[in-house]
């Protein structure tokens, strides 16, 4: 759905008295290289440079073209009148050209040429003549026929490396056998129609017969890698075939007989199609052949009888240098086409000024690195112009973003509008014929006005979007072009709904910007280009409220903008824009953010995104700017979204469409036609032609969020649940608003199932702090949202609780239309509040019985069943709970004999055999006591280990308290809870059973004292201290405590002494020998620990210092390892994929899925396939044991060794205060 615009239109017009007879591009300085001459007067050639700068000159002034060398060249053969420039090539490494010559000489002509050398030199002549002549596109050999009918290769030192002799039985290589494919004949047309004739064998069998108006020349094409090169030319003069050669000589193929083919020829760089001219009876047809010579397509160029006979009489066909375009010269024009879904559009038509002496003389060039820039050149003038593709798109700022797109093709102006009717190209919903051309197309700030430009006019249509189906533009006006015939007009561009202007070129010095005013069909210039600028473009601003110039000025110069707007005053005035980027950018759209500040964003060839200055991406490959953000495609195959705000926050989003909204996957090659805010839609087209619609989660929030600003519930609504956004952001997104305005949303959504929905879809995340979190950068606090509200986590209480509860409170007022809501909003709360709508069924039961039974049914389709009964039971009321089985379908052999028999019971017994069968048994245990029940409830509460429940409610009555308490001692010895159980024993002052439960806690103060309080005899005291002593040395290590019982219990000085040495205690060791008049033992026993602790810290050390020295050379050994060599270092490869298949360049890794599934959300969509999920969990558990090993040599050995350090660290660490008692000790000792 792009067009070609015109950037660039640099006119000299000729008046010499030799004609442009070649033209050929020096690439190193873009400038045109040209040959004039000669003619049958004048045997002479002269090779001319032009000047890059020299946009225009009338007439040709003498420092527009440099001369480079001129001779005189008469023709060696007598047959021809003069002699003719078959080839003109330019290398640009040598600065020399060549010249292949009909007469057959080649020329080389050096500009600067070294000592020995020539500056002219015929290098070799082919006696018989040469009739075609072209350079590889290597610059490596150069492909030569003769009038011998041989075929020759020529090396760049112009050595013949091969020569092929033309013979008719060439025609016999290749044996063409077509089965009809794709044919209406061998379509299915019925049981019967396939015995009505043979569909594989044609009506009518082409003979190769010459077209009338074929010009006898031959014709050379090389494929764009060079590999193999094409030959078109007449075999024994009556049949035209195309022959296809190897670079080393061998024939591959000839081409099938077509009837009407002429000398044209030009195969397609990319490789797939050698293009044709064939002329029929009635219509003149572009041919398309495969390598193998068979026909694979074709299109017909759209001529009138009286062209085909006049200009169209002679046609010659190029390609690009990228294959997108393919130019179709004739006598005095050039027409562009364009292929989209396998459909030729005409997007452009260049005339050329023709002198009537010398009317077949005609060149053309495409430039070998930029794609869209040519020369054409004619006896009359000669032409250099640059074209970039360009969408004409309507507005992208709501109300007005209908998504108009339009497509020119030749006289129609496809339209369509994307939001109303998403027809596919080629196809259109509108189409508007006109007699002439277009040139450009630019729609109105509404998209209802469209504005046409042609050669000498342009008109304006009307085109209403209010009826349905939407009906075709109708004519308003026409708008004669002034200076017309003579002035080229390039673009067209809409300002508001009444203002026009054209950028064009009128001849010399002449480019200027024209406004036509619709209302009173006034034309005044607004802008003339300076003696040295060119103007590039011209395009409306977002708003439509001004329009924007951009310019070149001198030569190396970047391109400049400036703005036109009326002043207070009314008239208009074009103002400089200071903030653009230093670098030429072809594509370009301005926005205002503010009264007195605009940002450009602009766009080069080489893919450098700008907002103004600043550089936002180097891979973008298309943009469009909406009103909230700058929407761009990337060479990754990912469409970005960021914030339209200033130039210096603009935030870009990283290459992470699976975390991040304003990033998301597309198809390979996808480029933006077209954004439409108020659908929250993008729409992509492919690099096949086909376009696709997707919804991406940047504009879907976008929307929601500006839905709420305004308190558009019941839009944010719609919009969530056809998106299938999460209805949390609803609340999450302006907590406080929406408590406010509960009322609001209920009245504007109305819908009883839909506010359903949204109560039972509440969780307790907040999404626009996860999910959705809004990316735009402001000034707000970390604690308030950009609205201004508190986050959800702020609030406190449960979100969805707070929200039910709104909902209720306002809901008991409208319990007639809101019953179902008022259910929903109880049976959603956190944990789900079964009671409290249980009761509220209960209440209705008595006034309206219909109510109730719908309520009941309601709250079973919302929750269990099951789980509902038991609620409905818990509440004691046996009508209730019959109800509610009765709803639940349940069967009435299973609760009705159960009913019954409750019913029966007296209230209580009743209330404890329902807890008790709902397993409720701490209620259940109350009810016993209330029945004085005190056996039973024993037994109850040891079934049921309710001890705790039973010491509670016997908390006034001391037997029943003691006798539970006594069970509970019991039942925490019997789970080894020993120091609980000898709580309880102590409290019950059963010291004996109370000093045991202590002693296996290993709680030795509390034992000791049970049993003094028993108590136990000396003997037995002492006995049980020891056993302390020697549980606390032995198993706890605690040597401190043992030291204690030794010191306190059983006054053993030296043994406690040396526990507390064992400890590390030596402090205490000295002052406990000294206090007890033990001096002399300290060297016996505080010395000897001193050595053992010394010796075990030793070795303590020595071990972590070897661990050191092993692990840390290690570690800097594999850090320099994966610093030498990444790849290497984590057994990647760069060509293979996550389970390591290798992947092809060309076969796209975005799935379709992800930009035509718009439903799923950015986490959803990758889950589609259980088997991948399997496989990834699998393969973590393994990875995770490889890198709880650390094994040698693995990718996760560092990360092992690292944390071994860090281990090694906190124990050395934990051991300093330890090393520092024992330092002081032993200078105390003077050890």
């Amino acid at each position: 759905m792009r067009n070609l615009k015109n950037v660039r239109h640099a006119e000299v017009q000729l008046q010499n008295e030799l004609p442009l007879t070649a033209t050929a591009w020096d690439t190193a300085s873009d400038a045109v290289i040209c040959t004039f001459g000669p003619t049958e007067t004048n045997p002479v050639i002269e090779l001319r440079r032009k000047r890059q700068d020299t946009y225009f000159s009338d007439p040709v002034a003498a420092d527009v073209f440099e001369c480079i060398a001129s001779w005189d060249a008469p023709c060696p053969l007598p047959g021809l009148a003069c002699d003719r420039v078959l080839s003109l090539h330019y290398f640009a490494d040598n600065l020399s050209a060549c010249l292949v010559l009909e007469g057959g000489d080649i020329i080389i002509v050096r500009e600067e040429p070294l000592p020995g050398e020539d500056k002219i030199e015929i290098l070799g002549s082919v006696d018989v003549g040469i009739t075609a002549a072209a350079w590889s596109p290597d610059e490596e050999l150069l492909a030569l026929t003769t009038r011998a009918n041989t075929f020759l290769y020529m090396t760049r030192e112009f050595e013949n490396v091969a020569e092929i002799t033309l013979t008719p039985q060439d025609l016999q290589a290749s044996q063409h056998v077509s089965v009809g494919w794709g044919k209406r004949e061998t379509q299915f047309q019925g049981k019967r129609a396939k015995a009505l004739r043979d569909p594989t064998v044609p009506e009518k069998v082409d003979e190769g017969k010459l077209s009338s108006n074929d010009d006898g020349k031959t014709t050379i094409s090389w494929r764009g890698d060079g590999a193999y090169v094409a030959v078109n030319s007449i075999e024994q003069g009556s049949r035209r075939v195309i022959r296809v050669y190897s670079r080393e000589g061998t024939l591959d193929s000839v081409s099938e007989p077509v009837d009407g083919l002429e000398s044209a020829l030009s195969w397609r760089p990319y490789g797939n199609l050698i293009a044709g001219i064939q002329r029929l009876e009635g219509r003149v047809d572009v041919v398309f052949f495969e390598r193998n010579g068979l026909r694979h397509g074709e299109f017909t160029l759209r001529l009138t009888e009286e062209e085909r006979s006049s200009w169209a009489s002679n046609i010659h066909l190029s390609w690009n240098i990228d294959s997108t375009v393919l130019a179709v010269h004739f006598k005095d024009r050039v027409q562009f086409w364009t292929m989209g879904n396998y459909h030729y559009y005409l997007k452009q038509e260049v005339p050329v000024m023709v002198d009537p002496e010398y009317p077949n003389l005609f060149a053309f060039k495409w430039h070998q690195e930029k794609a869209l820039r040519f020369v054409a050149g004619a006896s009359g003038s000669i032409l250099d112009m640059d074209f970039v593709f360009d969408v004409a798109h309507g507005s992208t700022v709501p109300p007005n973003d209908v998504g108009a797109v339009a497509v020119i093709d030749g006289k129609i102006l496809k339209l369509t509008p994307l939001r109303l009717s998403g027809v596919p190209p080629p196809m259109a919903h509108n189409e508007v014929a006109l007699d002439s051309n277009i040139v450009d197309v630019a729609f109105s700030k509404s998209g209802t006005r469209i504005a046409v430009l042609m050669k000498d006019r342009f008109s304006v249509f009307m085109w209403s979007f209010k009826t349905r189906p939407i009906a075709p533009p109708i004519l308003e006006s026409s708008y004669p072009l002034s200076g017309a015939p003579e002035s080229r007009p390039r673009q067209i561009a809409f300002r508001n709904e009444t203002e026009v202007y054209i950028l064009k070129s009128s001849g010399p010095n002449a480019t200027a910007v024209e406004r036509t005013t619709l209302e009173t069909r006034e034309t005044n210039t607004i802008y003339h280009a300076a003696d040295s600028e060119q103007l590039v473009s011209i395009f409306a601003s977002l708003t439509h409220e001004a329009l924007w110039l951009s310019h070149t000025g001198q030569p190396g110069q970047s391109i400049a903008y400036s703005t036109v707007k009326a002043d207070s005053s009314g008239e208009l005035v074009v103002a400089p824009y200071t903030e653009g980027p230093a670098v030429d950018t072809q594509w370009a759209e301005a926005a205002v953010l503010s009264e007195d500040e605009h940002i450009l964003i602009s766009l080069t060839r080489t893919g450098a995104l700008y907002a103004n200055t600043r550089l936002l991406a180097k891979n973008c490959t298309s943009f469009l700017v909406t009103k909230t953000h700058v929407v761009f495609t990337t060479s990754q195959h990912l469409l970005k979204f960021v914030h339209l705000t200033r130039a210096e926050v603009m935030d870009v989003p990283p290459d992470t469409p699976e975390t991040d909204e304003r990033c998301r996957s597309i198809e390979r090659g996808g480029r933006l036609v077209t954004v439409m805010p108020t659908i929250f839609a993008v729409t992509l087209q492919m690099p096949r032609g086909n376009i696709e619609t997707i919804y991406p989660r940047a504009l879907v929030l976008a929307g929601i969020r500006s839905f709420i600003d305004r308190k558009d519930y019941r839009s944010a609504y719609l919009t969530c649940r056809s998106q299938m956004v999460d209805m949390n952001i609803i609340h999450d997104y302006a907590p406080e608003q929406f408590m406010e305005s509960v009322h609001l949303f209920v009245d504007q959504v109305k819908r009883v199932d839909f506010i359903d929905e949204f109560l039972s879809r509440l969780s307790e995340d907040d999404v626009s702090q996860t999910l959705y979190k809004d990316t735009l950068k402001t000034a707000a606090s970390d604690d308030t949202q950009p609205n201004g509200n508190v986050p959800v986590k702020a609030l406190g209480k449960s979100k969805v609780n707070r929200i039910c509860d709104a909902f209720l409170a306002l809901l008991e007022k409208r319990m007639d239309t809101n019953l179902h809501n008022l259910i929903t909003a109880h049976v959603c709360k956190s944990p789900p509040d079964l009671e409290s709508g249980l009761r509220l069924v209960a209440r209705l039961r008595e006034e309206s019985p219909e109510q109730a039974e719908d309520a009941i049914e309601h709250m079973c389709f919302l929750t269990d069943a099951n789980r509902l009964y038991d609620n409905a039971l818990g509440l004691y009321d046996l009508e209730l709970t019959l109800l509610v089985a009765q709803q639940a379908q349940r069967d009435p052999r299973e609760y009705l004999p159960f009913l019954r028999k409750l019913q029966k019971l007296p209230d209580t017994r009743r209330q404890f055999e329902i807890d008790n069968y709902l397993g409720r048994w701490a209620k259940a245990l109350r009810h016993l006591h209330k029945l004085n029940a005190h056996d039973e409830l024993r037994a109850y509460a040891i079934k049921h280990v309710l001890y705790k429940d039973a010491i509670d409610v016997y908390k006034y009555q001391p037997e029943q308290l003691h006798d539970i308490t006594h069970i509970y001692a019991d039942y925490l010895y019997d789970q080894s809870m020993y120091k609980d159980a000898g709580i309880a024993y102590e409290s019950l002052s059963l010291y004996t059973d109370a000093y045991k439960c202590y002693h296996l806690a290993h709680l030795w103060r509390e034992s000791m004292y049970c049993a003094m309080m028993v108590p136990l005899s000396a003997e037995e005291l002492r006995s049980h201290a020891t056993t302390l002593a020697t549980t606390l040395t032995d198993e706890s290590r605690d040597y401190v405590s043992a030291a204690q019982i030794h010191a306190e219990h059983l006054h053993d000085i030296p043994g406690a002494a040396r526990l507390y040495c064992r400890g590390s205690r030596f402090a205490d060791a000295t002052r406990l020998l000294a206090t007890h008049g033990h001096q002399a033992l300290i060297p016996e026993i505080v010395d000897a620990g001193l050595a053992d602790s010394m010796g075990s810290m030793t070795d303590l050390l020595a071990d972590f210092r070897g661990q050191l020295n092993a692990q840390v050379p290690r570690i800097r050994e594999l850090r320099v390892r994966r610093a030498a060599d990444p790849l290497a270092y984590f057994g990647g490869d760069p060509t293979t994929g996550e389970l390591g298949v290798d992947i092809p360049d060309n076969v796209s890794l975005a799935p379709t899925d992800a930009s035509t599934l718009a439903g799923r959300t950015m986490y959803t969509r990758y889950t589609g396939k259980t088997t991948a999920s399997r496989q990834t969990s699998k393969t973590r558990r393994r990875e995770e044991r490889k890198r709880a090993r650390g094994k040698k040599g693995t990718v996760y050995e560092e990360e092992y060794l690292v944390n071994s350090v860090r281990r090694l660290i906190e124990r050395v660490n934990s051991t300093v205060p330890e090393a520092e008692g024992l330092v002081d000790a032993l200078l105390r000792r003077g050890l």
